[in-house]
């Protein structure tokens, strides 16, 4: 998931990469029409020597902190002392923030003890994820025990230069950063970049720790060869990366009644009713409104929320098959009522479909992100 509304460039990573010497491995970064598996990785040096370490640039600090979970300033602050921290850039309503947290929390019950700490930096893409309430939620949802932090005006984001979710930032036990990884995957080399620096930090503190571990053997999330790109309905979201197929297209802060064209293409969103027009999202304003979606994936996911209001979901033209209902789901309809990421459906394989949302009147939609 890529950031675009904030400007920080990546040029100033380059330069890092750069003068600290180190090997840049470039894969397709995420951009609208993009697979989400997209990352750019900088694998970690060995056998660094200690005077080499001043090559590297220190991490900046925690900068515009709006509030804290799992932990207190003073204990944060206290426990980063001489560790290997691990930063992980997130927001809980991405999917691919989300695929990536059981290997965190693997790595965080295998290594807390032998001197790593991860932070979760939480920097929200929408207004509700700004609410400490909200985060709360998600962390217990998703059994995050890591301290997460509030980084609500991207402070702390723009300090680092940082333009994705997820984003990975390890430094060294004295705040090198040694390691940075965009995205999904690559887990293995990110565990083996953790165990190198725990060595290093061992041996230079003279601990007597053996990070050497077996890696967690967690199956990563495989992503089709062909899919569907994330599509945004709010109109300042959508802007260089519009999928609206309605003719009548966006009108910011109006209500629009809609209708179906005859003719859909895929990898667009098309709307039948009256629909407010947000910066962020469309809230259905006439009950029964509707949402028809031509697309390539394997599971589709919905950012969404609603005073309670039930969604009726249905595929190809039939009610949603139970071995195809995404976890949220249940007998053809989804009941919204948080601000949260819904997965409606999940399928074996990838393929094209199309699918129905019917809504009442409140239902309020951000996006749409596949798998």
């Amino acid at each position: 998931m890529k950031k675009e509304i904030k400007n920080a460039a990546i040029a100033g990573i380059i330069i890092i990469i750069a003068i600290a010497g180190v090997a840049e491995y470039f894969f397709s970064l995420e951009k609208p029409g993009a697979n989400d598996n997209s990352a750019l990785t900088q694998p970690i040096s060995e056998n660094v020597s200690s005077s080499d370490e001043a090559k590297y640039p220190l991490a900046p600090a925690l900068t515009g902190i709006s509030g804290y979970i799992n932990t207190t300033p003073e204990a944060l602050k206290d426990s980063m002392k001489n560790k290997v921290v691990l930063y992980d850039f997130w927001t809980y309503s991405c999917i691919n923030c989300l695929r990536t947290l059981p290997f965190l929390e693997e790595w965080n019950s295998k290594y807390a003890d032998k001197g790593l700490l991860i932070v979760g930096i939480h920097s929200p893409e929408f207004e509700f994820e700004k609410n400490i309430d909200n985060v709360r939620m998600a962390v217990q949802k998703y059994n995050i025990t890591y301290p997460v932090v509030l980084d609500s005006d991207h402070q702390t984001w723009d300090a680092f230069g940082n333009m994705y979710w997820p984003a990975e930032y390890i430094t060294d036990y004295q705040g090198h950063i040694r390691h940075v990884h965009f995205g999904e995957g690559d887990y293995d080399q990110t565990e083996k970049a953790i165990q190198t620096l725990l060595d290093e930090r061992s041996k230079s503190l003279g601990l007597g720790i053996d990070a050497n571990m077996s890696l967690v053997s967690l199956q990563p999330h495989q992503f089709s060869d062909q899919q569907t790109p994330e599509l945004y309905f709010g109109y300042e979201f959508a802007a260089g990366r519009n999928y609206l197929g309605n003719p009548e297209g966006f009108h910011p802060n109006l209500t629009v009644t809609y209708s179906l064209p005859q003719n859909l293409a895929t990898d667009h969103f098309y709307l039948e009713g009256d629909w407010q027009n947000l910066a962020d999202s469309m809230k259905a304003s006439s009950q029964n409104a509707e949402i028809v979606l031509p697309y390539y994936a394997r599971d589709v996911h919905i950012v969404a929320t609603g005073p309670g209001v039930d969604v009726q979901v249905s595929l190809d033209g039939k009610p949603l098959p139970p071995d195809e209902a995404g976890q949220d789901v249940q007998n053809g309809t989804a009941h919204i009522s948080e601000n949260r990421l819904y997965t409606l459906v999940s399928a074996p394989t990838a393929g094209p479909h199309t699918l129905t949302l019917l809504a009442k009147k409140g239902f309020q939609i951000y996006t749409f992100t596949f798998g």
